[in-house]
């Protein structure tokens, strides 16, 4: 049960952005595969609570479909990346398939940073988009989509990893929307009497 990066994912893609090691205060709270109307906006008034600056992952597809919740993520200082248009699966994926659904995202969310679904992406479609984007990856996974774990786990967890430079991925999605609504007030508290700071990632 992985709370944080295999060791053998990060030995294959080096060349990715796991964590951002040398920092003393900053911690990167990141969320996938939304824009979602059921989950987001709670998330940003949440986060708003911490003063707390965070980076969404955003699904074309999402984007397309709530332009405007797209924007106010935007409004309220949050970062965006790229996440795939129909968060696709890299392995056994035609590369220029894959590629075509990245970029056809990328219209619509123009960010620099890309985070594969799934982390599951092939050596020759890591090649292709490390030359057209940052990608970030994590050190610490909350596993809220799990439905095996409880919000308690999943806030447990993330405190137990995380430090300042970690990288940590929530979903703001309504499969994760359950265990998100416990865990995140709480590892934000945590980040909060710790004194670090919940930044965007800027690169």
């Amino acid at each position: 049960m992985h709370f944080h990066a295999p060791a053998f994912l990060r030995h294959i893609f080096p060349t990715f952005i796991w964590n951002f090691e040398g920092e003393t205060r900053r911690v990167f709270l990141t969320f996938d595969d939304g824009p979602r109307p059921e989950v987001t906006p709670w998330v940003l008034d949440e986060l708003d609570k911490w003063n707390a600056k965070v980076t969404f992952f955003c699904l074309g597809k999402n984007v397309e479909m709530f332009p405007d919740l797209f924007r106010e993520i935007k409004n309220r200082g949050h970062a965006v990346g790229n996440h795939s248009y129909s968060h696709v699966k890299g392995w056994g994926m035609d590369t220029g398939a894959y590629i075509r659904d990245v970029d056809f995202a990328n219209d619509l969310i123009g960010s620099n940073l890309y985070r594969p679904p799934y982390a599951r992406i092939g050596p020759n479609q890591a090649r292709v988009l490390s030359e057209r984007y940052k990608v970030i990856m994590w050190d610490v996974l909350s596993r809220d989509y799990s439905r095996h774990l409880s919000g308690k786990r999943c806030a447990r967890n993330v405190i137990k990893y995380v430090k300042p430079g970690s990288i940590v991925v929530f979903h703001d999605s309504v499969k994760s929307a359950r265990n998100l609504w416990e865990a995140l007030p709480k590892v934000l508290r945590h980040i909060h009497e710790q004194e670090w700071q919940c930044k965007p990632i800027e690169l």
